[in-house]
């Protein structure tokens, strides 16, 4: 059998679904951004994402078409309120799409682990070079504008060492080690993605024009900001630097740019992406403070998703995924 005629799996036709679903919410959020902002450079970089995504998102469609599944509705013009006046300064939606792309890449890699047909990993791992390329075309503008704020420095020891006793996980009772090197990647992303959502929670609400919708993101702006500042201090107390936030760089604008309906979905994929980083961040803490830190987080994130699972099915906005068969009801009498 030619490899390429194998019908797609259950789990390679959940990845198509969830590239495009997820693509097209960030394709509207990238579309919007690129008609306010005035810097060339910047311009120029989201000019590529959404040229990029296009591509990505034909071929998506093709896939799911040959499979006879029904092509997802995601996200459209229609969740675009053209004219609106401007919402996030352009340094912000630069900071937007570097850590957009990160998700991305993750993402990219997750479908390819999961495809096994050859034309499926081909294209994953073109999507997967189209991130990297943005990768480095965000950071290099990041860091040509002042804006990228690098990880702390370590200084080298003469030798290496090896780990001797329980003091090295102790970090909630008695005095606590120095972090490790393995625990500030985890704590800096983390850092990085929960100020992303608070910028954005802090914007969205000021614009929804549902009274539920606003609720859920200052309550969503709250929450992260309290994990925000749970995991800041743990890098103060080392004597470390945070992350810089972005709040300055929100308007003042109550004009709405996009659908409630886009706003909740963004903000719960940024929510449910994040728990893989929170869910990492824990597997290397060995320190106390930060395994009960973590465990914190995610069991709180845990409600404000469910919270805002209802909030989404209520307003009948949560596109379903193709479904397993279900044996039950195809064995009953007709």
């Amino acid at each position: 059998m030619d490899k390429e005629d194998l019908k797609l799996t259950s789990a390679e036709i959940g990845t198509l679904w969830g590239q495009y679903v997820n693509g097209t919410a960030v394709d509207m959020i990238n579309r919007y951004m690129l008609s306010i902002i005035e810097d060339k450079k910047i311009r120029t970089i989201f000019e590529d994402a959404i040229s990029m995504f296009a591509k990505q998102k034909k071929q998506i469609i093709t896939f799911i078409e040959k499979e006879g599944f029904p092509v997802p509705i995601g996200f459209t013009e229609a969740d675009l309120n053209k004219g609106t006046k401007r919402l996030f300064s352009d340094i912000f939606c630069l900071h937007y799409l570097h850590v957009i792309t990160l998700h991305g890449l993750l993402a990219h890699t997750t479908s390819l682990s999961a495809s096994v047909r050859k034309d499926l990993r081909c294209f994953y791992d073109s999507c997967d070079n189209d991130g990297k390329r943005m990768y480095h075309q965000t950071i290099e503008l990041l860091l040509e504008k002042g804006h990228f704020q690098r990880d702390p420095n370590f200084y080298p020891e003469a030798t290496p060492e090896f780990i001797s006793g329980p003091k090295y996980s102790d970090g909630y009772f008695g005095d606590k080690r120095p972090l490790a090197a393995t625990e500030i990647i985890s704590l800096s992303f983390n850092l990085k993605k929960k100020i992303l959502e608070k910028t954005l929670s802090i914007g969205f609400s000021q614009v929804a024009q549902s009274k539920e919708v606003r609720k859920f993101l200052e309550s969503s702006h709250k929450t992260s900001n309290n994990q925000i500042q749970a995991l800041s201090n743990i890098l103060k107390k080392d004597n470390l630097p945070v992350p810089m936030s972005w709040e300055s760089e929100v308007t003042t604008s109550q004009d709405s740019p996009f659908s409630d309906k886009l706003m909740m979905f963004h903000t719960g994929f940024l929510l449910q992406a994040a728990q893989a980083y929170h869910g990492a961040g824990l597997a290397f803490a060995m320190r106390t403070d930060l395994v009960l830190t973590y465990e914190k987080i995610i069991t709180k994130n845990l409600m404000v998703t469910k919270e805002w699972f209802n909030i989404m099915t209520k307003n009948n906005w949560m596109e379903e995924p193709p479904l397993a068969p279900n044996r039950k009801e195809l064995a009953k009498d007709k």
